[in-house]
């Protein structure tokens, strides 16, 4: 019988290795222009066709490679950064093990043009799908010049899985601002088929992150800087009226390199709390330098990931420099300490009369509940005991704690009305309804009541209007008196490209100018114009991670965005008798009266044991 193990042609072994290492165009403009760091250049030109699919290409002033070298850097495992496994403990490259270019090469065309300063000719290499092609001198410029072509030509399957070219553009525009912000000292060049976005000289990091993301960034920079015997920490953070709905520029370095690290992202959050709105993102660019020893970031291809001998010590140092910064900058409220917070209570709403909101309480006996409040509940309740009495007739005679019982669910409930309104007209006689903290609606029943979340059921309602509309493409608009202009960054431009025929639907008038900045001159019917710019900020953020959540098709996301953001004035505002009469009428008519559109429960059913429970 013969032997079934045998070695894999170094081919099919490159591209194994190319499945962790390059997975999209992004991967490869990161891989390339690590490499042109660590070749000491000081101007690095990105040029992309076709989102990446079609060229990519890196040029740098470096000091360039040998004849030699030009060849070996193909080779798998090939690499100048390290010489030992100890040198594993000590890397200050960005890059090490030796794949990157292997990889690439095994899944594109690539050329290759390098010159050392003190050789007179460069050397030229041509390698397809890690067969080498042409290598010959040639005269060219001191450093190296990458170009990748037809990336993932000869894996068919693999070039299929790219999504459209805006998401591509956008994942490259990534990776090229991460590594720009963390070399600003170095002059950047991007240029997108033919077209120059961004033209960055060798500045300071305030002026890189200003020339990256825009003037209105200037305005909001706190520099951040903690010196430690362990890490020391430098950077800005966003100012926190300057937070936006979107988390996109929020950036972690460690020694330069880019990070990704949800512990450290909660260590920041943490210190703006009580500071942002509910739903807000600061903006933050945070280096953390540290002694190599302490840190291992071989732990994924990526080199994304990064693992801290001590992180709680990290989370820590974190958290107090944010809030350090903050404080200095007079961002945290003082407190006052004149001020007895066991009796400063504060009202409920600002619709609420001088009489309720300023109750003595002192005297228990005092009732300075409104007359009106008294009379609805006195409705709300009427008939209860009978109801009460008749159950306990049936009831078993143990009893039986409230939630080991099968009560009847809002779900059953709730079915039922939608029901009855197929079959009868359902107005508002029909039921009694009042509201609770300006947050609840109280709706009775013949066996007790409803308990609806205002803000949730508004959810609902509002995400099925916005769906009708995206699927018959008829969203009413309403007309800016003086457009706005939408401040984006280039990474944001292509997804908003993608979606704006779905945002036309909605209602949404957006007008490219100067091939920079969008006008908005209409938002849907019934936003107010600064909603406009916050909902579309949160449709980008929601859109560019829709990969994450396959479930969901774009338009749902779309519609569930706007739908959040739209009901967010509902979360605690005084109704109208007309207005929760047609907010429980609409939610029983809804797609799903039960469950909003972010899978939350809008009501909750008691009946009347249960209520019996609750006032025993």
């Amino acid at each position: 019988m013969r032997d079934l193990i045998q070695l894999l042609p170094d081919a099919i072994a490159n591209q194994i290795a190319a499945g962790e290492v390059v997975q999209r165009p992004a991967s490869v403009v990161k891989e390339l222009m690590e490499n042109a760091i660590d070749a000491q250049a000081t101007y690095i030109q990105l040029i992309i066709k076709d989102a990446g699919k079609g060229i990519i290409q890196v040029i740098d002033n470096g000091t360039g490679m040998s004849e030699v070298d030009a060849r070996m850097c193909f080779e798998r495992h090939a690499t100048s950064k390290i010489r030992k496994a100890e040198d594993l403990f000590s890397i200050k490259t960005m890059g090490f093990r030796g794949e990157a270019m292997a990889s690439i090469a095994s899944v594109a065309q690539v050329e290759l043009k390098t010159k050392r300063e003190q050789d007179e000719l460069g050397t030229l290499v041509r390698i397809e799908a890690s067969v080498l092609k042409t290598q010959e001198n040639i005269q060219c410029p001191v450093g190296t010049s990458i170009t990748v072509k037809n990336l993932f030509y000869n894996i068919p399957a693999r070039r299929n899985f790219l999504k459209s070219n805006p998401v591509e553009i956008r994942h490259i525009l990534d990776e090229f601002q991460h590594i720009a912000l963390a070399h600003p000292e170095i002059r950047f060049s991007l240029v997108q088929n033919d077209q120059q976005t961004y033209q960055l000289a060798s500045e300071k990091l305030g002026k890189r992150i200003v020339d990256l993301f825009g003037k209105s960034y200037r305005e909001q920079l706190a520099a951040c800087e903690e010196e430690t015997s362990y890490v020391s920490i430098k950077g800005y953070v966003g100012k926190p009226e300057h937070a936006k709905k979107t988390r996109g520029e929020q950036f972690f370095f460690v020694n330069d390199r880019y990070i990704k690290n949800a512990y450290l992202n909660h260590a920041v959050m943490s210190a703006y709390e009580r500071l942002l709105p509910e739903g807000a993102f600061p903006f933050y660019v945070l280096f953390l330098s540290i002694d190599p020893s302490h840190i291992d970031i071989n732990v994924h291809p990526t080199k994304t990931e990064i693992k801290f001998d001590d992180e709680r010590a990290i989370y820590a140092i974190v958290q107090a420099a944010v809030r350090k910064t903050l404080s200095i900058n007079n961002l945290i409220p003082a407190l006052d300490f004149d001020t007895n917070v066991n009796f400063n209570i504060p009202a409920i709403s600002s619709g609420m009369n001088d009489t309720s909101s300023s109750r003595n309480f002192s005297n228990p006996g005092s009732n300075s509940t409104p007359r009106n409040a008294q009379d609805a509940w006195k409705k709300l309740y009427e008939g209860l005991q009978d109801n009460i009495q008749a159950f306990e007739k049936q009831a078993p005679s143990v009893h039986t704690p409230m939630f080991e019982r099968d009560p009847i669910g809002a779900e059953t409930i709730i079915q039922s009305r939608a029901n009855q309104r197929e079959n009868t007209e359902f107005n508002s006689s029909n039921f009694q309804v009042i509201q609770v903290l300006y947050k609840y609606l109280a709706l009775s029943w013949s066996n007790g009541l409803i308990l609806i979340d205002q803000k949730r059921a508004y959810q609902r309602i509002l995400y099925d209007q916005f769906m009708d509309h995206l699927q018959k493409k008829n969203g009413a608009s309403q007309q800016l008196l003086f457009p706005k202009i939408l401040h984006i960054n280039p990474a944001d431009q292509s997804i908003l490209e993608e979606i704006k025929e779905d945002l036309a639907y909605l209602g949404f008038q957006l007008d490219l100018e100067d091939g920079i900045h969008y006008s908005v001159k209409g938002i849907p019917a019934g936003l107010g114009e600064e909603d406009g710019q916050s909902i579309l900020e949160g449709i980008l953020e929601q859109v560019k991670h829709e990969s994450s959540d396959l479930a969901k098709h774009r338009n749902e996301k779309i519609a569930q965005v706007m739908a959040n953001r739209s009901a967010i004035r509902y979360q605690q505002k005084k109704l109208s008798t007309e207005e929760m009469n047609a907010l429980v009428e609409q939610l029983f008519a809804s797609s799903n009266p039960n469950l909003s559109p972010n899978g939350e429960r809008i009501s909750r059913a008691l009946n009347t044991l249960e209520l019996l429970d609750l006032l025993q």
